[in-house]
C-alpha cells in the first residue's frame, strides 16, 4: 500500500526535527519549517545553495571531502557521536546539533536526507553539569584541604592536651613527692625527738647519779668504787659527745659544708691508725684483724675515708659480743679500692636492711643499744662524695659484712 502524498507532506511540514534534502551535487533542494526556524533562513534563501552554507567557517574547508566520502559509500548513520557537531545560523552564530543521515536514489542520482536536532538546551545542561562537576570537585578538594587542616589542628590540640596532661601528671608527682618529703620530715622529727630524749636522758642520768655517789666515797679504801663511777661518767660523756658529733656531721652535710678534697695518701697507714685508735673502745677480749694487699698509695679524701671506717668499726664493736673477732681487709689495684669489714655480732634482718642507710633508722633488734641511727646514713653520704658504693650481707645473730668500693688512683697512675 502506497503512502498518501498528503500525509508525507504533512509529516515533512510538521516534524519537530529539522529536515534538509540535498541532491547528488550537495545542493539543498528541500527545507522543512523546523530547519528554517533552527537556522534562521527562509526556504527560498537555502534552495539550490550548497549544504556548506549551514556549516561553520572553521570546519567548512573539510566538509566537502567528508560529503564526497559519504557519496562514495552512502549509509544511514548518526553524525557527531563522540564529538561536538555544530551548524551555522544566518546571523553567523554556531548552534550545537545532532545529525542523522539517510539516503535514496532516483535514476542513479543520490539524494541525502539530514535529520537535524537542535541540542542547545542539552549542551547548556551538559555545560551546567560540567560546571557543577567542576564546582563539586573544587568543593571536594576544599573539603579535603579543610579536613587535612582540621586533622592537623586536632593533632596539634591533642598534642597540647597531652602536654597539659603530662604537666598535670608531673605536677601531681611533684606534689606527691613533696607530701612524701613532708611526711618523711615529720617522721624524722618524731624519731629525732624520741631518740634525743632517750639518748640524752640515759647518759645524763648516769652522770648525775655517779657524780652524786662520788661524794659519798671519801675513804682511801673506796678508791675502786670512785674509779668505777668516774669511768661511768667518762663513758657517758663520750656517748653524749658521739651523739653531738653525729648531729653536727648531719647538719654540715645538709648545709653543704662538707665536700671531698682529694689528695695522695697512704691507705694502709690510715687504716692501721684507725684500727689502733679503735682498740681502746673494744669490749673484753674483742680483737681486730687487719690485712692489706695491693697498692698502698692512692688518691682520695683522707678525712672522709677515715670517718667511714671509724663509723663501721664502732658499730662492729658496739653490736658484737665480748671475745669476738672483727676482720678488716683491704685490696687496692687497677684504680679501685675494695674494703671489707666483717663482724660476728647481732646481725641485721632482711626487712631492716632496706632502710639501713636512712636517717634515724635503727634495727628492731638493737633498740636497747645506745645509738642515734645516723651513723650509716652519714657513711652513705660520705660514700657518695667519694663516688663509691657500699653494700652488705647480714643474718640475725650471725654477724654482718660491709663491702666498700671506691675509685682510687695510685701514685703511678696519677702521674
Amino acid at each position: 500500500m502506497k503512502a498518501d502524498p498528503t500525509h508525507l507532506t504533512s509529516l515533512f511540514e510538521n516534524a519537530t526535527e529539522g529536515i534538509i534534502l540535498t541532491n547528488g551535487g550537495g545542493n539543498i533542494i528541500m527545507v522543512n519549517p523546523a530547519a528554517e526556524q533552527m537556522f534562521g533562513f527562509n526556504a527560498d534563501e537555502l534552495i539550490n545553495r550548497p549544504i556548506e552554507v549551514l556549516i561553520p567557517d572553521r570546519v567548512r574547508p573539510h566538509h566537502h571531502a567528508l560529503r564526497e566520502g559519504f557519496y562514495r559509500k552512502p549509509s544511514n548513520r548518526v553524525m557527531g557521536q563522540g564529538r561536538d557537531l555544530y551548524g551555522k545560523r544566518k546571523d553567523g552564530s554556531d548552534i550545537p546539533v545532532e545529525v542523522s543521515l539517510s539516503f535514496y536514489r532516483i535514476e542513479e542520482e543520490l539524494f541525502t536526507i539530514a535529520f537535524i536536532v537542535d541540542i542547545t538546551q542539552r549542551k547548556k545542561i551538559e555545560q551546567n553539569m560540567l560546571i557543577q562537576q567542576n564546582e563539586l570537585e573544587k568543593m571536594t578538594d576544599t573539603m579535603r584541604k579543610l579536613n587535612t587542616e582540621l586533622e592537623v589542628k586536632v593533632e596539634e590540640r591533642t598534642l597540647i592536651l597531652k602536654e597539659a596532661l603530662q604537666k598535670l601528671e608531673e605536677s601531681q608527682i611533684d606534689l606527691s613527692e613533696a607530701l612524701d618529703k613532708e611526711r618523711q620530715l615529720s617522721e624524722i622529727k618524731s624519731r629525732f625527738v624520741s631518740m634525743a630524749s632517750h639518748e640524752f636522758r640515759t647518759p645524763l642520768s648516769t652522770v648525775l647519779s655517779s657524780a652524786s655517789l662520788l661524794s659519798k666515797y671519801t675513804k682511801t679504801e673506796e678508791q675502786d668504787k670512785r674509779n668505777r663511777h668516774i669511768e661511768k661518767i667518762r663513758n657517758s660523756v663520750k656517748h653524749l659527745n658521739d651523739i653531738l658529733e653525729d648531729f653536727l656531721s648531719l647538719g654540715k652535710l645538709d648545709e653543704g659544708k662538707v665536700g671531698a678534697h682529694f689528695a695522695e695518701l697512704d691507705l694502709e697507714e690510715i687504716l692501721q691508725d684507725v684500727v689502733d685508735e679503735m682498740r681502746g673502745l673494744m669490749k673484753k677480749d674483742q680483737s681486730i684483724i687487719f690485712e692489706h694487699s695491693g697498692d698502698t698509695r692512692i688518691i682520695s679524701d683522707k678525712k672522709l675515708l677515715k670517718n667511714i671506717i671509724i663509723n663501721l668499726i664502732s658499730n662492729a664493736i658496739k653490736f658484737s659480743p665480748e671475745e669476738s673477732i672483727i676482720e678488716l681487709t683491704c685490696h687496692s689495684s687497677n684504680g679501685t679500692t675494695l674494703i671489707t669489714l666483717k663482724d660476728r655480732g647481732v646481725g641485721i634482718s632482711e626487712e631492716d636492711q632496706q632502710h639501713l642507710f636512712t636517717s634515724f633508722f635503727r634495727g628492731k633488734n638493737v633498740i636497747n643499744i645506745p645509738g642515734t641511727g645516723l651513723g650509716l646514713h652519714i657513711v652513705k653520704r660520705y660514700m657518695d662524695m667519694l663516688d663509691g658504693t657500699i653494700g652488705l650481707e647480714s643474718k640475725i645473730n650471725k654477724g654482718t659484712t660491709f663491702y666498700i668500693s671506691i675509685p682510687s688512683i695510685n701514685n703511678n697512675e696519677s702521674t
